[in-house]
């Protein structure tokens, strides 16, 4: 939604990069390009003042005057202020110290209440408490059916008393849901109320209704983050006509501007508190400033990365693998596969990638990125023999032939994720050996000599003499040679005089299998 934001501050900041101090002129610049840049991401005109105004007086500061990188003191104001005028401080839910917590949703229609509200039901649900859905919605048709849809694809039950298409009180449903709750010892309520096409009397005053008969912990207005500047003027009308307490923000995947998410909070003083960013019951999530901040800037979001791999890699499996990889050094395609498996359960791989700092110079590349690669991976690896998952280096050509055909593919692309596979197994390799980890054992055959040990070989003094090969067949060769010139010195080391056939001699040792070839 961000795209074009990020792209034209990224464009800005360009500009200041190499300047070791910033002239008037230079920051006269920036603030037109800013202002430019948030008036076409249709972020509200009195925003837009403030924030290029704020933004000028710091950088004419002492904090980037005397700052030995005035180009990056720069962006971290920007920052700052996005976060400024996107609320500040992540707000959480207030819960009822008695009986349950009543959470109700206003909005217009079509901004997705009915389905934003099973979202956030999985979500308390997931923070384990046992919320209710309650359908009060009873003018749109088939709202209540949909409401109870979703409510068992999430888990949760509805209470859906009225049948709706115009039919019901939507009051004495809410009120009556409260003690519904209390009986069936549910802790949370949600409750979706009807919308309208445009704000009007009639819906103000049954949205003021239920709120006085139930008396919400909660009241959150559900706006279209894609209606542009609209958004902002009916949040507006909402505040005054109804009041609420914070802001949920939908369709944030979308292709809009999304001016609407940098102007609501500045505008209401209300917190954004919840944002949607898709068609999954799973898409939905607490609002940080600082870190959609962040991502505007394509500066990553690495905190949310790191949550949402919490919530969906499985522990034990994970800890599992990295033991094996510790003990024995060993990586099969089956490890490969389980870890692809894992990454999928993150979502979208764009999405993923997305949350990485400086992915937005990629963002075409992820935008045409096709999401079922990994279903051709898997269908690759399957249609290997367990030998085969075990040891990829036993895969010659008849063998791959014989995996593009049981999978459907490519001989190519079997190549191709045999060597992308070797290529994940060296990194593996380096970061658990070559990256300097304290305690980390060396791994033998890395590049180097890995391990802790060698950045302090470096530091000692080095000896004198050759160096002894690390290659056990160059080792040996080099012993037999210095053996053949030591022969050459001293015709015979035993002192029988007599000269020994060396190459009889070692014939006739009792070697283990193949080690012969260490002595050619």
């Amino acid at each position: 939604m961000f795209a074009t934001l990020s792209d034209r501050l990224a464009d800005t900041f360009k500009h200041l990069r190499g300047k070791g101090k910033l002239s008037e002129a230079d920051i006269d610049a920036t603030a037109r390009e800013i202002r430019i840049a948030l008036l076409e991401a249709d972020v509200a005109l009195p925003v837009v003042k403030e924030f290029v105004a704020a933004v000028k007086e710091r950088a004419r500061g002492e904090e980037v005057s005397g700052a030995l990188n005035p180009a990056q003191q720069v962006v971290k104001i920007v920052n700052e202020e996005l976060v400024t005028i996107l609320g500040g401080e992540t707000r959480r839910l207030r819960y009822a110290k008695t009986g349950p917590t009543v959470i109700m949703l206003a909005g217009l229609q079509g901004a997705g209440k009915t389905t934003l509200a099973a979202k956030l039901a999985l979500w308390l649900k997931d923070q384990d408490k046992t919320p209710v859905l309650v359908a009060a919605d009873l003018q749109r048709p088939n709202a209540v059916q949909q409401l109870q849809v979703n409510g068992e694809r999430v888990g949760v039950p509805v209470f859906a008393p009225a049948p709706g298409n115009g039919v019901g009180d939507p009051v004495a449903v809410a009120r009556e849901a409260i003690e519904h709750a209390k009986r069936t010892l549910h802790d949370v309520v949600i409750i979706d109320t009807a919308g309208r096409l445009g704000v009007d009397a009639e819906l103000m005053k049954q949205a003021a209704d239920i709120r006085d008969a139930v008396q919400p912990d909660e009241v959150l207005f559900v706006v279209d983050a894609m209606i542009g500047q609209d958004a902002v003027t009916t949040a507006q009308l909402f505040l005054d006509g109804v009041g609420y307490d914070g802001v949920v923000l939908t369709k944030l995947d979308g292709d809009a501007r999304g001016g609407a998410a940098l102007s609501i909070a500045s505008i209401t003083g209300k917190p954004v508190m919840f944002a949607s960013a898709g068609e999954k019951m799973t898409d939905f999530d607490l609002f940080h400033p600082d870190r959609m901040a962040s991502r505007i800037l394509d500066m990553g979001d690495m905190l949310t990365l790191i949550e949402q791999a919490e919530k969906s890699f499985d522990e034990a499996e994970s800890r599992k693998a990295a033991e094996k990889l510790l003990e024995t050094g060993d990586f099969t395609l089956d490890d490969f596969l389980k870890q692809m498996q894992q990454i999928r359960k993150l979502g979208s791989m764009s999405k993923i990638m997305g949350m990485l700092p400086g992915m937005g110079q990629f963002r075409d590349q992820l935008e045409n990125f096709d999401e079922r690669e990994i279903d051709r991976i898997q269908a690759i690896i399957q249609s290997m023999t367990p030998a085969e998952r075990d040891n990829p280096k036993i895969i010659d050509g008849s063998r791959r032939a014989r995996i593009a055909k049981g999978s459907g593919r490519q001989v190519s692309d079997v190549n191709q994720l045999v060597d992308r596979f070797f290529e994940a197994k060296k990194m593996m390799k380096s970061m658990m050996g070559g990256g300097g980890v304290p305690g980390m054992p060396a791994i033998p055959g890395m590049p180097g000599g890995v391990g802790p040990g060698k950045r302090q070989a470096k530091q000692q003094p080095k000896k004198k003499g050759r160096r002894a090969s690390g290659n056990p067949a160059k080792a040996a060769q080099d012993a037999a040679a210095a053996k053949a010139a030591a022969a050459q010195k001293s015709a015979n080391p035993f002192g029988t005089g007599e000269d020994v056939d060396y190459e009889k001699a070692a014939a006739a040792l009792d070697l283990p299998k193949d080690f012969s070839k260490f002595l050619k």
